[in-house]
């Protein structure tokens, strides 16, 4: 087994074990996708990487993360990304979409705009309040939550199931939950995070109820050819916080509710954290949720060279290597790592690039 071995996951058969993370773009008009996003998506397909995931795909507009953010929550949002999913799958990639909610983390600035500015998006400046577990604000320079209601709580289950209808009739064929990076359902499963005293709050089985009860929804309303992943912060990085004890505990619930993947990211649900942030530092936790929890998992972050990628899948540690920051360097990753690994089956060029490739 190698980087460029195949991979087929249900109804899902990627060409090589290669996928485009999530990267948030910032560009959308109320949530309306464009151009930019046609191009940003479509050239790593060219590019030859197996998937092609979306940036996080709001399920309703209060869960986003700045005012500019992609969303899926009208017919006419799952119309311009239909447009995008044929384009990834016409290149021979699988087109995913990940479903989110920003949670106590919405309503903030892009991260270009000047570092004077106040990182919260003010109400008359077209912001909004955003909803957490608890009214405790990410950091102090956050907005401060509203504490979710049982019904704010129905209402986003019921927001993420119409998103999965639009997202799958739009033709993507595989859908990722956001549960990392202190956005909604991580804020909930983190003890830092989550101060509630009732069902959603306390002790493990309770902080990640939400996440089971979407992951469960989500497989119920998805057909059964689609992937279903999930995206989990590993570690809270912290102290008394989220770890990889029950990172594992979680995936092996999420596998009895239909998950068929775990992509393994780490942090962001402490300001303060000390993550020490080097070339494959994510890797063991993906090795370990795989290995204990019997599921298959996606290794991300700082994976930046083919004999790196490689040696991951080669080694047994994820089923499945997901570049961001690289990718955005260079959207022919996957065809340059074939030509250095000297792959047997590299993914093919598009005819109208053969000159280059042959």
């Amino acid at each position: 087994m190698n980087l460029f071995s195949p991979l087929t996951l249900r109804g899902c058969e990627l060409r090589n074990r290669i996928g485009v993370s999530p990267m948030c773009q910032y560009s959308a008009d109320d949530g309306l996708i464009h151009d930019w996003h046609l191009v940003h998506l479509g050239s790593r397909a060219v590019g030859g990487a197996a998937l092609v995931l979306t940036e996080a795909t709001a399920v309703e507009p209060r869960g986003r993360i700045s005012p500019q953010d992609a969303g899926i929550w009208t017919d006419e949002h799952a119309e311009a990304w239909a447009r995008i999913a044929r384009f990834i799958a016409s290149q021979g990639a699988v087109p995913g979409m990940q479903l989110a909610h920003a949670g106590r983390k919405a309503s903030t600035r892009r991260p270009w705009e000047p570092r004077e500015l106040s990182p919260t998006v003010a109400l008359d400046e077209g912001g909004w309040i955003p909803v957490g577990p608890d009214e405790h604000p990410f950091s102090p320079t956050y907005p401060k939550p509203a504490e979710a209601t049982l019904d704010d709580i129905a209402a986003i289950k019921e927001a993420f199931r119409a998103a999965a209808i639009r997202a799958i009739d739009a033709g993507f064929a595989w859908l990722e939950l956001h549960a990392a990076h202190c956005y909604l359902l991580h804020s909930f499963m983190s003890p830092l995070s989550n101060q509630r005293k009732d069902d959603y709050g306390g002790p493990f089985e309770n902080r990640i109820r939400l996440t089971v009860e979407l992951a469960e929804l989500l497989r119920k309303t998805m057909p059964d050819t689609a992937v279903l992943s999930v995206r989990i912060s590993a570690t809270d990085w912290t102290e008394s916080g989220w770890d990889v004890d029950e990172s594992v505990r979680l995936a092996a619930v999420l596998k009895e509710s239909g998950v068929d993947l775990i992509d393994v990211s780490s942090g962001g649900n402490v300001p303060a954290a000390r993550i020490p942030a080097e070339p494959l530092y994510q890797a063991p936790f993906a090795a370990r949720i795989k290995r204990e929890a019997g599921i298959a998992t996606a290794a991300v972050g700082l994976i930046t060279t083919p004999q790196q990628a490689d040696g991951i899948i080669a080694g047994g540690q994820a089923d499945l290597v997901l570049l961001a920051r690289e990718m955005l360097r260079n959207p022919y990753w996957p065809k340059d790592a074939a030509r250095a690994l000297k792959a047997e089956n590299p993914p093919p060029a598009p005819v109208q690039y053969l000159r280059a490739w042959s």
